[in-house]
């Protein structure tokens, strides 16, 4: 019994460390779209995003299972828990992808020259984006190293830390422009609100990581 609980809990790990990837090749490709300002490459973005639903969907029915049959105790139990909640992040983060991509599709050839510099500056917020997942399956597949697993989260913590850095001087140079122009540039003022709410998947990336110290070490949920 206890090893077909640990063959199931490792099952969950290997099927979220894929779901991690797929997200991971989707922000690589927006971030070659973004950098090349190339429409054709924006419809690459989604395709390894169009399964994620129902990877999720695999990873709560292997973890209702789990629980239902193999009753697991103590750390087994709160890295179950742990990943039940981790899977409904990652399908937020694809959704938040997808609008991001959507809304970032205004970058093409004919795009003003203002809005393009925005869009630059703000690649590194998705440079950082994809250092955090990759440290987020690095967390997953290190199962007994506490002090590799708290070194980790605090590199996914100062990601997100440097991605509201990175976002408030784009805030600020983007309003100078606008005010030394007297003019308020309607995609200038769009591209910061599609860049602020693109934020949000740094912040869930830093709270499946610590759900992950949870399952891991303990302490609060």
């Amino acid at each position: 019994m206890l090893e077909t609980n640990i063959e199931k809990i490792s099952q969950v790990r290997e099927k979220t460390i894929e779901i991690l990837e797929d997200l991971t090749i989707s922000q690589k490709l927006a971030l070659h779209a973004l950098e090349a300002c190339d429409e054709k490459s924006f419809l690459q973005i989604k395709i390894p995003l169009k399964k994620i639903n129902e990877q999720v969907e695999d990873v709560d029915n292997l973890i209702v299972t789990i629980l239902a049959r193999y009753a697991p105790e103590a750390s087994d139990l709160r890295e179950v828990v742990a990943f039940l909640k981790i899977t409904y992040s990652l399908q937020r983060i694809a959704t938040n992808e997808k609008n991001y991509m959507k809304n970032m599709s205004i970058c093409n050839a004919q795009t003003d020259p203002e809005a393009k510099r925005i869009i630059q500056e703000s690649l590194a917020i998705n440079r950082c984006t994809i250092r955090a997942l990759e440290s987020i399956i690095e967390m997953i597949q290190t199962t007994n190293d506490h002090s590799a697993l708290e070194d980790l989260e605090r590199k996914i913590n100062l990601e997100n830390s440097k991605t509201d850095d990175i976002y408030s001087v784009i805030e600020k140079e983007a309003l100078q422009v606008m005010h030394k122009e007297s003019n308020i540039n309607d995609i200038s003022w769009d591209l910061l609100k599609y860049i602020r709410k693109n934020l949000k998947i740094m912040e869930r990336l830093e709270d499946i990581a610590s759900k992950l110290i949870f399952a891991r070490i303990g302490g609060k949920l």
